[in-house]
């Protein structure tokens, strides 16, 4: 069976922005299936509509499905896991630029985010449903603290950390549009 990659873009993202076509390019002319998912109301992200939306697009999961999200899309994939069956896992998720916590936002932003940053998410669980875990952050991202969302994710996921250098939040205003270092991991 092929294996499938289904990404999930960040908040206020497109399909077509950032380093996503280049991802799907890519890993199209290896072989892989992938999906990159348009979440609803971009702008506004809410649990209830973007939770619902992925577990909609995913299907059948297994070992050979790939779970790849950005910023708000590793939020939307921790809970996704959240709500999976007993017996039900993943073989990989990839977060890039995802968080626990912010820093940065305006006071509309917050308003936004809050109910992502203030609803718990069952770590543990989120743990078992998954053979392994990526995190990739960057050293200046104006949104995760790096040290902090670091730490979560190794020590709750058991996530290998990898941080690159100057690449914002991951995003084409950050002069991202490439994002090879995904490709191995994948």
């Amino acid at each position: 069976m092929n294996k499938r990659v289904i990404f999930i873009h960040r908040w206020d993202g497109i399909p077509d922005s950032d380093w996503y076509p280049f991802l799907k390019k890519e890993l199209s002319k290896r072989g892989y299936e992938a999906l990159i998912l348009r979440m609803p109301e971009t702008d506004y992200p809410k649990i209830e509509n973007w939770v619902p939306k992925l577990k909609e697009a995913t299907g059948e999961i297994n070992e050979n499905t790939i779970l790849i999200g950005h910023s708000m899309g590793s939020q939307t994939i921790m809970r996704f896991l959240e709500t999976l069956p007993e017996g039900q896992k993943v073989g990989r998720v990839i977060f890039v630029a995802g968080f626990i916590t912010l820093m940065g936002l305006t006071e509309e932003e917050k308003v936004v985010a809050k109910p992502w940053l203030e609803t718990p998410i069952d770590l543990k669980k989120v743990k078992s449903k998954a053979d392994s875990f990526v995190a990739i952050f960057s050293d200046n991202d104006p949104f995760v603290p790096l040290e902090e969302n670091k730490r979560v994710f190794e020590e709750n996921l058991g996530a290998k950390v990898m941080v690159q250098h100057s690449m914002g939040h991951f995003t084409q205003n950050d002069g991202v549009t490439e994002l090879p270092v995904l490709l191995g991991l994948v």
